[in-house]
């Protein structure tokens, strides 16, 4: 397989061109309800889960059984209240045979104010992690941050019980041992993800920033891997992939963003390109 291959057209058609259980992460922000609607043609709130189950259902089989699917997501304000069609949505796949292992939250830490009558402004989005099974690829080691400042004074309230009884309460398997994670200079992060949005949107209406799919990619990837965005846009996915030494299948609808992208890789991994029309 090559390292990268770029399809054009309608994902739900070309994902039929992908190998069965072939893909070990898919990872992918589609558009949001009645957003750019002059380039990807607009999905109402009430439609949106009708018009998702079909991409589901392809992504269920590429796939690996031990792969991850994480979706980003954020469902809209209609007639002043939150739509229901992200939780919809859940509720459909997981009747589809989908696992929904776990929600992470980013919080856009750099997001700008705004007013409205009756809410603030959103400072985050919804990131829901999909599974077959419940036993994954899944490399926590690889995502660890600095333990910080509060070690010191931490440990010193600590009774000598807490530092090493290991019996977990809520079946967790994790117990009270500090050992198991504080022991080192580095702790597992938590599910919400604080980190800025994307600024320089290179040409694009919504990209990702570079560090969300990089994320991911070490959570859930080795090297070699295969990754897929079934709605690549500008390409983040395919860039943060490519430079963690996995290999990665995108596909676009909208040409210019598919044309400008098919060069970029060209012209930075110098690999041949297939293209399905």
């Amino acid at each position: 397989m090559q390292k990268w291959t770029l399809y054009f057209g309608d994902c739900t058609e070309q994902l039929q061109h992908i190998a069965a259980d072939s893909v070990d992460l898919v990872i992918t922000s589609p558009p949001y309800t009645n957003q750019r609607s002059a380039t990807y043609g607009g999905v109402t709130p009430d439609g949106y889960v009708e018009w998702f189950l079909p991409i589901a259902d392809e992504l269920q089989r590429v796939l690996k059984p031990t792969g991850t699917f994480v979706l980003n997501i954020k469902e809209r304000v209609v007639k002043g209240e939150r739509h229901t069609y992200v939780l919809e949505l859940i509720l459909a796949m997981r009747e589809r045979g989908w696992l929904w292992t776990e929600e992470f939250i980013w919080h856009k830490k750099n997001c700008y104010p705004g007013k409205w009558p009756n809410r603030f402004r959103d400072a985050w989005e919804r990131l829901l992690q999909f599974n077959l099974q419940r036993k994954f690829k899944m490399n926590q080691d690889a995502v660890m941050v600095p333990v910080g400042d509060w070690y010191e004074s931490r440990m010193r309230t600590l009774s000598e019980t807490d530092r090493s009884r290991d019996e977990s309460k809520v079946g967790s398997g994790f117990g009270k041992k500090v050992a198991n994670w504080l022991d080192r200079d580095k702790v597992y992060p938590n599910n919400v993800l604080h980190r800025a949005t994307e600024c320089g949107n290179r040409q694009h209406s919504a990209a990702f920033p570079y560090w969300l799919p990089e994320w991911f990619i070490d959570l859930f990837t080795d090297a070699g891997d295969v990754v897929l965005d079934p709605f690549i846009g500008s390409g983040t996915t395919a860039f943060a992939a490519l430079d963690k030494g996995r290999r990665v299948i995108g596909i676009e609808i909208h040409k210019p963003y598919c044309d400008t992208l098919k060069g970029q890789l060209e012209e930075k991994y110098g690999q041949a390109m297939k293209l399905v029309v």
